[in-house]
């Protein structure tokens, strides 16, 4: 919920969550899933997202997670 309030509190920019998913890397002996680019894909997505893009959210790569 640090992700909603902090959306409240800066209402000027877009602060989300975003869940990559279970990726390919060192850290899981590359027992993952999904390749790292794959897994940055929601990452930049969200990075880039513009002045009248979603805030307060939760996502991966199929779109909007519940909380």
């Amino acid at each position: 919920m640090i992700t909603v309030q902090y959306a409240k509190a800066f209402p000027n920019m877009r602060i989300n969550a975003v869940e990559p998913g279970f990726t390919k890397t060192d850290l899981n002996g590359n027992n993952g899933l999904q390749t790292v680019e794959q897994g940055a894909e929601i990452i930049v997505r969200m990075a880039r997202v513009g002045v009248d893009g979603p805030t307060g959210g939760y996502f991966d790569a199929e779109g909007t997670l519940p909380w």
